[in-house]
């Protein structure tokens, strides 16, 4: 890895908290807040990854009536869940992933504070075994695939202890090797990592895989692979090693992790993903054709008061369409479209973005599910003009390490 060299456009270290930084401080200190029921949460979500919406019943297991015979609480969601449609549907399967903003700066306390690895390229699922069976699913609630596994009863010869009893893991699945690499465990045979902090649901990963055979060739009862990716402290040595080591996998660039963090659905500042030319293949979007644009593209959601949202909970508002270009454009509340930006359209205010004129391009596929994030439209703005970069993520770690050699020569004085 090349030594640091300090690019004037982007410096490491302002002064001024940024905008991303203040939404970590606060998602740290309200998540204890969040602690409802852990254990609930985990099996409202199992019940309906085990039976979500469907127009048809064939293709899915039935739901354990163990599950939450007890627990009203979680059959009032898992039926709500189920009643759900289209893009009502997708944003509740959407909402239940813990998903990374964009780094668009470098965290302070990188090295203490932060795991990182390198992100596989592939398919973002949820994979939960139970009653003998594996479910994966991807974000907006499709079956990928239904197999048996080695996971914990995760075919019907491997089941031990309740039937009912349910694993669900959160996965990235790799095509070209067809392996599940696992990036984050939220339940582990009924037991939920929810209010567990990142450090250690790592640790379980890592501890609690080794007890099956999941990490095995596939199998007759082991259909896919499953391994744990390998997850480094965000040093200057893990950084380099997550950046630079080979994988078995291809590279889609690097997540990070706040130690402290708990499973949080939905898109969070408390873990964050990096990309840059050397660990991706894409960093700048492209078109509809593959083709990288000549200006910066963004997609966002129409409202029904025509306002043009991304998908953050809240949204940010980056414009709107009037009535007429709605009802001439034949377009409905919740389509997703695209845009391009200008640059003397883009204004930056206090770590935000802030869009003086979008330029309709169309509208998109219902291959398309979600809107971008503002911290994606950000990090794409950013990559096309002064991109945050692997020497200033390394000078942001080396000058946490002075900070720490400092208060320890005081300490010592």
């Amino acid at each position: 890895m090349a030594p640091p060299q300090h690019d004037p456009r982007r410096p490491y270290k302002v002064a001024a908290i940024s905008d991303q930084q203040r939404r970590r401080e606060s998602a740290l200190r309200t998540q204890s807040a969040r602690r409802a029921d852990a254990q609930a949460r985990a099996r409202s979500l199992a019940n309906s990854l085990l039976s979500p919406p469907s127009s048809t019943s064939d293709d899915h297991p039935p739901t354990s009536p163990e599950a939450h015979r007890d627990d009203p609480a979680v059959a009032e969601v898992a039926a709500a869940a189920a009643k759900l449609r289209g893009p009502d549907q997708r944003r509740w399967f959407a909402r239940q992933i813990m998903l990374p903003e964009w780094m668009v700066d470098a965290p302070p306390h990188l090295a203490r504070d932060w795991h990182v690895c390198a992100r596989p390229a592939g398919k973002r699922c949820l994979v939960m075994s139970s009653n003998g069976i594996t479910i994966s699913r991807l974000r907006n609630g499709t079956i990928l695939h239904r197999f048996p596994s080695a996971l914990p009863n995760g075919s019907k010869r491997g089941i031990s202890g309740p039937a009912s009893s349910y694993s669900i893991l959160d996965c990235i699945f790799h095509e070209l090797d067809e392996t599940y690499y696992i990036v984050d465990m939220i339940c582990w045979r009924g037991y939920s990592l929810y209010d567990c902090t990142a450090e250690f649901r790592f640790f379980w990963v890592n501890s609690k895989l080794t007890e099956t055979s999941a990490d095995d060739p596939p199998s007759t009862y082991h259909r896919y692979r499953f391994s744990a990716v390998s997850m480094y402290e965000s040093t200057l040595e893990g950084l380099q090693a997550a950046y630079s080591l080979s994988t078995p996998y291809v590279k889609d660039g690097l997540l990070f992790y706040n130690k402290h963090a708990h499973y949080q659905s939905g898109i969070t500042p408390l873990t964050l993903v990096w990309k840059d030319e050397t660990c991706s293949q894409y960093v700048l979007d492209t078109d509809s054709e593959g083709q990288v644009p000549t200006e910066q593209h963004v997609v966002l959601e129409l409202q029904e008061d025509g306002k043009l949202i991304t998908s953050d909970d809240p949204p940010v508002v980056f414009g709107g369409l009037n009535s007429e270009f709605i009802q001439k454009s034949n377009l409905r509340p919740g389509n997703l479209l695209r845009f391009s930006v200008r640059d003397e359209s883009v204004k930056l205010v206090d770590g935000k973005m802030e869009i003086g004129e979008l330029q309709f391009v169309g509208r998109l596929n219902r291959s398309r599910n979600f809107a971008d994030s503002h911290s994606k439209v950000l990090f794409q703005y950013a990559a096309r003009h002064a991109s945050l970069r692997i020497e200033d993520l390394i000078a942001s770690v080396q000058s946490n390490s002075m900070e720490v050699e400092s208060t320890d020569i005081e300490m010592q004085d």
